[in-house]
C-alpha cells in the first residue's frame, strides 16, 4: 500500500487528484468546527456527557466530532445514505424505476438525483427532529425565523457534503461519501484511544479486557483485508475464428469474482437502518423511550441481542443485494456467448448463468457471513466485558475496507496512465 502511494505521488496527474481529495477533506474537517447559531453548546455537552457511550457516542462518531460539536455537518450524510437504501428498494419493487436504472448512464443519473431530492427532504426531517425535537433545551431562538436558520443551516450542510462527495468521486481518488464517512472516523479515533487511555489510568478499564479487544480488532482488520482482496477466479476459454487468412481468438483468461463484491456498502446500510430506531428513542421520554432502550439498542439488556441479530441478517441481506446490483449473471453469460467466450465443461447460455449464480451464491455467502460477524462480535464482546469503546467492529470495517478500496483505485488509475502513454 505504501509503496503504490509513493509511486502514484510521482505521477503528475494522479498527485493532483490526491492534493485535491486531501484538500477537500479538509474542507470538510474546517466545517466540522462551524457552529449552528442558535445552539448552546454548554446544554449540547451536558446532554452528550448524560449520554456517552451509547447511541450519541456512535453518531458523534461516524459524523467526526460534528454531532457533539452540533456544527453545520451535524447530521452527516446519514440522509444520503437512508435515501440510497429506500431509492434501491423501491428500484426492486416498482418496474419503472428497475427500467430507469438499466438505461445506461442517464438512468443512473435520473436515479443518483432522485435520491440526493430524497436526501434533502429526509434532512430537513431530521434537522427539525434533532433541533426543535431532542436538543429543544439547547434551542435558544427566538421566534420561527431563527428557528429556521438552525433547520436550514443543518440540511444545507449535509447538502454541501453530497456536493463534495460528488466533487471527490469526479476529481479526486476514490468514492466520495465512502471517503467522507472514512475521514470522519478517523479523525475520533484520537479522542477515543486518550479516553480509553485514561479509564486505564483511573482504574475503570481492566489491561487484560483492554489487550483481547485489541486482539479481537487485529483479527478484524486481517479478515477485512482478506474479505477485500479474496476471489474466486472462473477460467474463460474463447473459440478460434478465422477471418480472411488470420486466425483469432482461442485465449484463455478468467473471471475474477470477489469474496465481497459488495465491499463495505453492506455495513454502512445496516447501521443507518439500525441506527434509525435509536435515533427515535432521542425524541421520546418516558415509557416509550425506556422500551426503545432496552428492546432495540445496544444499551438495553435484551436489545444488544436483538441489535446484533438484526445487524447479522441486514448485513447478509444488503451483501447479496448489492452483489445482485452488482453483477448481473444473465447479461454476463450473454455477453460471453456472443464474443465466443465459454467456461470449460459448462455449456454457453442459460447453463452458464446457472453455474454463475451457484459459485456467486456460494462465496457470497462465506463473505456475508464474515462481514455480519465481523462487524457484531465488538459489539457483543464490549457488552460482555464492560468495554466503554465506539471504535468497534463497524468502524474498523468501514475504516479498512475504504483505504484498501482507495487504494485499489489508485492503482487502477496508473494503469489506465500506462495504457494511455504506451498509445499515445
Amino acid at each position: 500500500m505504501l509503496s503504490t502511494l509513493r509511486n502514484a505521488w510521482r505521477i503528475p496527474e494522479i498527485r493532483q487528484k490526491i492534493i485535491f481529495t486531501i484538500l477537500m477533506l479538509l474542507v470538510i474537517r474546517l466545517g466540522s468546527s462551524i457552529p449552528v447559531p442558535y445552539m448552546d453548546k454548554e446544554i449540547i455537552g451536558q446532554i452528550f456527557e448524560a449520554g456517552r457511550g451509547g447511541v450519541l457516542g456512535f453518531l458523534d462518531l461516524i459524523a467526526g466530532g460534528a454531532f457533539s460539536n452540533f456544527s453545520i455537518f451535524a447530521l452527516n450524510i446519514s440522509p444520503y445514505i437512508t435515501a440510497s437504501i429506500i431509492i434501491q428498494l423501491l428500484t426492486i419493487a416498482i418496474p419503472k424505476l428497475e427500467e430507469i436504472a438499466k438505461e445506461g448512464e442517464e438512468g443512473r443519473k435520473k436515479i443518483a438525483q432522485w435520491t440526493k431530492y430524497g436526501a434533502v427532504i429526509l434532512a430537513i426531517i431530521q434537522a427539525i427532529g434533532i433541533s426543535i425535537g431532542f436538543f429543544n433545551r439547547a434551542l435558544i431562538a427566538q421566534g420561527p425565523l431563527q428557528t429556521a436558520i438552525v433547520v436550514i443551516s443543518l440540511t444545507a450542510g449535509t447538502t454541501f457534503l453530497m456536493w463534495i462527495g460528488d466533487l471527490i468521486t469526479e476529481k479526486g481518488i476514490g468514492n466520495g461519501i465512502s471517503l467522507i464517512i472514512f475521514v470522519g472516523i478517523i479523525a475520533r479515533l484520537p479522542a477515543e484511544l486518550i479516553g480509553t487511555v485514561q479509564l486505564v489510568r483511573l482504574g475503570l478499564l481492566s489491561v487484560v479486557k483492554l489487550i483481547l479487544f485489541i486482539i479481537v480488532a487485529l483479527i478484524i482488520i486481517a479478515v477485512v483485508v482478506a474479505l477485500q482482496v479474496g476471489e474466486r477466479r472462473i477460467p474463460v476459454q474463447y473459440a478460434k475464428k478465422v477471418i480472411g487468412r488470420r486466425m483469432y481468438g482461442g485465449q484463455s483468461t478468467h473471471i475474477p469474482l470477489k469474496v465481497s463484491m459488495a465491499g463495505v456498502i453492506p455495513v454502512i446500510f445496516s447501521t443507518s437502518l439500525l441506527a434509525f430506531p435509536q435515533t427515535i428513542s432521542l425524541f421520546f421520554k418516558g415509557e416509550v423511550a425506556e422500551w426503545i432502550t432496552k428492546y432495540l439498542t445496544v444499551e438495553g439488556s435484551v436489545g444488544i441481542w436483538v441489535y446484533s441479530i438484526l445487524n447479522v441478517l441486514l448485513i447478509i441481506f444488503f451483501t447479496y443485494f448489492y452483489t445482485a446490483v452488482q453483477f448481473n449473471t444473465v447479461e454476463y453469460a450473454k455477453n460471453l456467448q456472443q464474443y465466443g467466450g465459454f467456461i470449460p465443461g459448462i455449456r454457453p447460455g442459460r447453463p452458464t448463468t446457472e453455474y454463475l449464480d451457484r459459485v456467486i451464491s456460494r462465496i457470497t455467502f462465506v463473505g456475508a457471513i464474515s462481514l455480519a460477524l465481523i462487524a457484531s462480535l465488538p459489539i457483543i464482546l464490549s457488552h460482555l466485558f464492560k468495554l466503554n469503546i465506539n471504535f468497534g467492529g463497524t468502524a474498523l470495517i468501514i475504516v479498512v475496507g475504504v483505504a484498501l478500496e482507495t487504494v485499489k483505485q489508485i492503482e487502477a488509475q496508473m494503469v489506465m496512465r500506462h495504457y494511455k502513454g504506451f498509445l499515445k
